[in-house]
């Protein structure tokens, strides 16, 4: 209908002589109303006559017409079958319901061969005893058991290169973080699990070397997940692992009604708060346990996500920490090698009631635009996940309600999650993966479901609206999940997903239109003087109507999982932007009419700044 209108010459001319009546009265009103915060609605509308606004929300829709043509063709194909992934978490569930069996695992997209195509590592479970006898441990050597590694063939296949890489694993897996960490080029991969946690080196030949007992980082207890930063700035990338809580097969509980098929698994407050690790890299390969020295060990958590931020802007990378059904943490760096607590303080210990909840996955990202890191936990149905507004003032602001999340979410349990710009508009929007923890749930809750449908909530200009079953088929299908990492596998511009689910088959969803709804451009930093793999850098990006946009290179994105560390920027219709990249070093970079929709490999040069203290 709106064609046919547009067709006449008489509407045309009548929205044009309205437009002009409608900019002919702002102007008066906005010297009696200036337009001074954009965050709050100014009351300019509030002092139109009804017909202006009425002709003036008709105009806007119009404008808007191409915008939502392009995001209703954007599907996320499901290609998994066709890209020859065919990896099955193993949980090895038992009547015991061991804690550890509905944890499911990570998985990474990163370049491990550097051939400019993203590859995925899958990390899997283990066998399990039922029940398991006292001092023994989960097997692995069954092939169904193994982590997977899947090359991209650059053709939209993937080729199973596991036991030729040497990376099949030997422990019961959980989580999985990518960095350089000696600096050579080649991305290493540290995999976390019950018991204990594996380094391996990237021979850069396609293969990889175990040096965990050399590098020692072998940790201890049940380790979730882990991600690679430069927390004293010196070049080199440091590891911090996350540690769920006490635990082991011995302290297994009875939990849920005593009657048939109504055992379930037990609550995290059953068992006491263990704090994570902290490693600091020594530079020649080997790692010091700094967790006591650091302040880390003096806050005990139980610790299932982490993502990292310079909340503050003084230049020190900080540490926030998903922990489930305690406090929240955020560890501020102080600059002198040490860490202090300040979740409670800056307002993002608690939900906006006071209330701890089940903190799961995390994303920290500027989804407002305004230069400043938010946060964002996935949690538990009934709680809502939580967002906090950084208010640039070292304190944050519970954003759940307002924004749009806590309606979207309440029914619904997340895992892994990422801000990402799935549309290339410019905001940055929400993916979650699904599904409740208790795969009992539906016996004591008729309005939850175990399995649940994967979400993509639109950012609509600080508001989030759920726009999954706007995205294709894939958005219907309901999963166990729980890790997911996020890269651009086919080297078409838009950001694809890979999701591991407890209990069943991966699944890998391409994103078909994204590149076609705006302009984008990717950055690939790569640090001289600071860590190679650029982790910490931020990035400005304004392009050339103005829209500034801010991120920072980081892995450690989601629940047990790591991402592409190239940085994605949605551009909408600019065809060019400016960068500016202030790097760990203290360095600071500008680049200036860099065009879009390419890969920039930005290569750290620039002086240095100076830093806070």
């Amino acid at each position: 209908m709106t064609g046919e209108l547009l067709g006449h010459s008489k509407f045309v001319k009548r929205i044009g002589q309205s437009v002009a009546t409608c900019l002919d009265e702002i102007p008066a009103l906005n010297t009696r109303y200036p337009i001074s915060d954009t965050r709050h609605p100014s009351p300019v509308t509030r002092h139109l006559s009804p017909d202006t606004r009425n002709l003036l929300a008709i105009f806007a829709f119009i404008l808007m017409i191409p915008l939502l043509a392009a995001q209703n063709s954007i599907t996320f194909t499901d290609i998994t079958t066709a890209s020859g992934i065919h990896f099955k978490h193993e949980p090895s569930k038992t009547s015991e319901k061991y804690l550890i069996e509905t944890m499911g695992s990570g998985v990474a997209v990163f370049d491990f061969d550097n051939d400019g195509w993203l590859d995925i590592f899958f990390v899997n479970g283990g066998k399990l005893s039922d029940p398991m006898p006292p001092g023994t441990s989960p097997d692995k050597q069954d092939s169904r058991y193994f982590d997977r590694l899947y090359r991209n063939n650059g053709n939209g296949t993937f080729s199973d290169v596991t036991e030729k890489a040497g990376v099949k694993g030997s422990r019961y897996g959980m989580g999985v973080a990518v960095g350089d960490y000696d600096n050579d080029g080649f991305p290493d991969l540290y995999v976390t699990g019950f018991g204990g946690n594996t380094l391996y080196h990237n021979n850069g030949n396609g293969t990889f070397t175990d040096v965990t007992a050399r590098a020692g980082v072998g940790g201890s207890g049940w380790c979730t997940s882990a991600g690679w930063f430069d927390y004293d700035n010196d070049g080199k990338l440091d590891l911090f692992v996350c540690r769920y809580m006490a635990w082991d097969f011995s302290m297994n509980l009875y939990c849920g009604e005593h009657k048939p098929g109504y055992r379930a698994y037990c609550h995290p407050s059953h068992f006491k708060p263990i704090s994570s690790l902290l490693f600091h890299n020594n530079g020649d390969g080997t790692f010091m346990d700094v967790s006591q020295k650091s302040g880390i060990a003096s806050s005990p958590g139980k610790a299932l996500g982490v993502s990292f931020l310079d909340y503050d802007g003084d230049g020190w990378t900080d540490i926030c920490v998903a922990n489930d059904s305690v406090t929240q943490q955020l560890f501020r760096n102080k600059g002198d090698g040490t860490f202090q607590e300040l979740a409670l303080s800056a307002g993002v210990g608690y939900d906006e009631n006071g209330k701890s909840f089940a903190g799961m996955g995390i994303d920290c990202a500027d989804y407002d635009n305004d230069g400043w890191l938010d946060i964002f936990i996935t949690d538990l149905s009934n709680e809502t996940y939580a967002l906090f507004h950084n208010s640039g003032d070292g304190t944050f602001s519970y954003a759940t309600t307002n924004t749009g999340v806590g309606q979207a979410t309440r029914l619904y349990s997340g895992w892994s999650t990422r801000f990402l710009d799935f549309d290339h508009d410019g905001r940055k929007d929400i993916w979650v993966a699904q599904g409740h923890v208790l795969d009992t749930i539906e016996r004591t809750a008729s309005n939850l479901r175990y399995l649940e449908p994967p979400l993509m909530l639109k950012n609509a200009g600080g508001k989030f609206v759920d726009v999954s079953a706007s995205l294709g088929k894939a958005f219907t299908e309901s999963w166990a999940g729980r890790g997911a990492a996020f890269g651009d596998l086919d080297n078409d511009g838009d950001l694809d997903i890979v999701a591991s689910n407890s209990g069943q088959a991966a699944y890998v969803l391409r994103n078909d239109g994204g590149n076609a709804a705006g302009n984008w451009l990717i950055v690939r930093a790569e640090g001289t003087k600071s860590n190679r793999d650029g982790i910490g850098a931020r990035i400005k990006v304004t392009s050339s109507s103005g829209l500034t946009q801010y991120a920072t290179v980081n892995t450690a994105v989601g629940y047990c999982s790591s991402s592409d560390r190239r940085v994605h920027f949605g551009l909408g219709r600019d065809s060019s932007a400016k960068l500016e990249i202030r790097w760990p070093s203290g360095r600071v970079q500008h680049l200036d009419d860099v065009r879009a929709n390419q890969v920039l490999v930005a290569k750290e040069t620039g002086n240095a700044a100076p830093r806070a203290h």
